[in-house]
C-alpha cells in the first residue's frame, strides 16, 4: 500500500498551484476526486491531473453543492482555491462543510492568503513573489529581475506548502480526531524560500545588490557559461577542495589566477572561465567533469533531461498516457508510491459507493 492510501480527497479544480499539490497527494496513495466544471477544459488535461478521478458539478447550483457535500461527508480532505469568501457565497464554506463531517481538512489553495489588504485581489505567480522579496534578487547585476517562470509562487511556494499543509492537519487529526483549515496562500510560501537569505544577509553574507551575491551569479565559481556549441555548463564549486577540482579540469593553475574569494578578482575569473568553457562544446565538458567533485554540470532542457543517465537509473522520469514526465517523489523505502495512471471520469453514486465505508 501506498503512504497515503484511504485518505480520500476532493479537489474543486484550479490551475497550477492547487493541482500540483494534489497530484502530489495522488502520487503518494490518496484516492483523489477532482470536480470540475460541466463542459469545459478547466484545468486543461496534463500531467498535473495525473491519477485523479474526475466528476462534473455545477456548483453555482443547489444541486451541485447538494453532490458536492455528499462528497466531503465521507472525504478526508477538501481543497479548493476560490478568492475568500467564493466558497461561503456558494454554500460549501469551512462552517458549513465542518457540521457535516468535523474531521474533514478544509485546504485553501490562494495567492494572498484568506485575510490582509490585498486577500481579494487577482494576482498570479509574479505578483506573490514580488512583494514576498523573491523576485527583486533574481537577475544579473545592472538588469531588472527576472521571473524564474513560475516556478517559486505557483509550485513551491504554493502547491507543495498546499500539500505540507494537508499532510500536517492530517497527522494532527489523529490526535484531535478533529480536522482544520489550512490556508495556504503563495505569497506567503514563497516568502518562506527566502528564509536562507534573510539569515545570509544578517551575517552579513548577502549585500542586497542583484547579481553580486554567492549564489546569485554574482561569485564567477557559481554561475552558468557558453560552451563552443551554444550550450551551457553549470558551475557550483563553492568549496576550496571543489574549485581546486574546478581548475584542475579547466587546466587552469591557482597561481596565475586572483584567490577565490577575493572579490576585486573576481572580473578576471569570470573571463577566463568563460574564455575556456567556450573554447569546447557541452558534451566535450561534460566528459572532462565526469567523475570529479568540480561541481560542474550540464545545463539540459526539460526534453533533454529525461535521457540524462543518472534520471534513467533511478527512474526518475515516467511515461503517462503518452507523455514523459517526473516520477513521484520523494521515494518511500516501505510505502513506496505506484506509478499514476491518467485522470479518469466516474459519477458522483460510484465515488460515494466506494467510499461508503470508512476504511
Amino acid at each position: 500500500m501506498s503512504a497515503l492510501h484511504g485518505v480520500r480527497v476532493v479537489e474543486l479544480a484550479g490551475l497550477a498551484p492547487g493541482p500540483f499539490g494534489c497530484m502530489m497527494l495522488a502520487d503518494l496513495g490518496a484516492d483523489v476526486v477532482r470536480v470540475d466544471r460541466p463542459g469545459g477544459q478547466f484545468p486543461p488535461p496534463g500531467p498535473l491531473g495525473r491519477g485523479r478521478r474526475t466528476i462534473e458539478l455545477d456548483l453555482k447550483t443547489e444541486a451541485g453543492v447538494a453532490d458536492l457535500l455528499r462528497l466531503t461527508e465521507r472525504a478526508d480532505v477538501l481543497v479548493e482555491g476560490f478568492r475568500p469568501g467564493v466558497a461561503e457565497r456558494l454554500g460549501f464554506g469551512p462552517e458549513t462543510v465542518e457540521r457535516i463531517n468535523p474531521r474533514l481538512v478544509y485546504a485553501r489553495m490562494t495567492g494572498w492568503g484568506q485575510d490582509g489588504p490585498l486577500a481579494a485581489r487577482a494576482g498570479h505567480d509574479i505578483d506573490y513573489i514580488a512583494i514576498a522579496g523573491a523576485l527583486e534578487p533574481l537577475g544579473r547585476a545592472g538588469q531588472r529581475p527576472h521571473a524564474p517562470i513560475n516556478l517559486l509562487g505557483d509550485f513551491a511556494g504554493g502547491g507543495m506548502l498546499l500539500a505540507v499543509g494537508v499532510l500536517a492537519a492530517l497527522l494532527e487529526r489523529e490526535r484531535s480526531g478533529r480536522g482544520q483549515v489550512v490556508d495556504a496562500a503563495m505569497v506567503d510560501g514563497a516568502a518562506l524560500l527566502m528564509t536562507f537569505v534573510h539569515g545570509m544577509a544578517a551575517i552579513g553574507q548577502w549585500s542586497g545588490a542583484r547579481g553580486e551575491n554567492l549564489l546569485d551569479g554574482g561569485a564567477p565559481f557559481y554561475d552558468t557559461y557558453a560552451t563552443a556549441d551554444g550550450g551551457f555548463m553549470a558551475v557550483g564549486a563553492l568549496e576550496p577542495a571543489f574549485y581546486r577540482a574546478l581548475l584542475d579540469g579547466l587546466g587552469l593553475a591557482q597561481a596565475d589566477l586572483p584567490e577565490q574569494y577575493d572579490r576585486s578578482g573576481w572580473p578576471v575569473l569570470r573571463a577566463r572561465f568563460a574564455e575556456v568553457f567556450a573554447s569546447r562544446s557541452r558534451d566535450a565538458w561534460t566528459t572532462v567533469f565526469a567523475g570529479s567533485d568540480a561541481c560542474v554540470a550540464p545545463v539540459l532542457s526539460p526534453a533533454e533531461a529525461p535521457g540524462h543517465p543518472h534520471h534513467v537509473a533511478r527512474g526518475s522520469f515516467a511515461e503517462i498516457d503518452g507523455v514523459t514526465q517526473p516520477a513521484p517523489a520523494p521515494r518511500l523505502s516501505r510505502t513506496p508510491a505506484k506509478e499514476p495512471g491518467p485522470e479518469t471520469a466516474v459519477t458522483v453514486p460510484e465515488v460515494i459507493a466506494g467510499w461508503a465505508e470508512k476504511l
